[in-house]
């Protein structure tokens, strides 16, 4: 039996198969996810498990070299936005961030391994996670 980590199967598999510039989403429960993308759904009831906790676990076990959020975020959820900014603080020397619309965001979707599914409730809390290269 897996000792540590990730226990989800779905999520650690698609970690495992991940390579550099490949991405994965962090999704609240409204985003729509296209039928083609791999849906990992955690979803239990309202706010479990939350979009912040969920990221934290997965960017433990995650090289990452560039996160996405739709530019909504900053006027719409800025505690959430100011949650990520706090993991991703002292992350990475070259690691980056960057905002499109949240239109062009749901597009960006169609291109992730998989979206995972939280139990979020609360606008544009959502994330892409593009990964680096371990070595």
């Amino acid at each position: 039996m897996y000792k540590s980590g990730i226990l989800n199967s779905e999520i650690s598999s698609t970690l495992s198969y991940m390579g550099h510039t490949d991405t994965i989403c962090i999704a609240d429960c409204g985003l729509p996810i296209p039928e083609n993308v791999k849906r990992i759904d955690l979803a239990l009831k309202e706010g479990v498990p939350s979009f912040i906790e969920t990221l934290k676990e997965l960017s433990k076990h995650m090289k990452i070299e560039k996160i996405i959020l739709a530019d909504e975020i900053k006027n719409k959820n800025n505690e959430i936005l100011k949650q990520i900014c706090d993991i991703f603080e002292n992350y990475e020397v070259n690691f980056k961030v960057e905002f499109i619309s949240h239109q062009d965001f749901k597009e960006k979707t169609s291109k992730c391994k998989a979206i995972i599914r939280t139990g979020e409730m609360s606008p544009y809390a959502n994330v892409i996670l593009q990964a680096n290269c371990i070595f």
